[in-house]
């Protein structure tokens, strides 16, 4: 069994967005293995790493196990915030696909690949 590192787009889907100064990141596992592992993985001295420069206030994590989730937020993030800022993202739109470049150390046999593309059957008329 390897150690592999793997983005965090590989494993998870996120969304972000503001109110006021702060921003939330809620960050959804695909199943409860990856879910285990994003709770060991993403923690808010973490995330709060990722975005040096960025968040400068606290982050405070939610668990959301029913969902497989997990939302982060960060306060004092957005540079005075909304129509404050001088941020090109003075919605905070964007700190979710920024944390989908983190990379997380993972076991291998954890790694169960991508799931496969299920193709859409053509339109049909009638």
């Amino acid at each position: 069994m390897a150690r592999i590192r793997k983005q965090l787009r590989h494993l998870v889907q996120a969304r972000s967005g503001d109110k006021g100064n702060t921003i939330n990141i809620a960050v959804f596992a695909q199943d409860a293995a990856v879910f285990e592992l994003l709770k060991r993985e993403l923690t808010t001295d973490r995330i709060k790493a990722h975005f040096t420069g960025m968040i400068e206030g606290e982050v405070v994590r939610y668990v959301v196990p029913n969902l497989l989730a997990m939302n982060y937020v960060c306060r004092a993030a957005l540079g005075g915030g909304g129509s404050a800022t001088l941020r090109m993202d003075n919605l905070g739109k964007c700190y979710a696909a920024n944390l989908l470049r983190l990379e997380i150390e993972m076991d291998d046999d954890d790694d169960e690949g991508e799931p496969p593309i299920t193709p859409v059957p053509p339109a049909t008329t009638t």
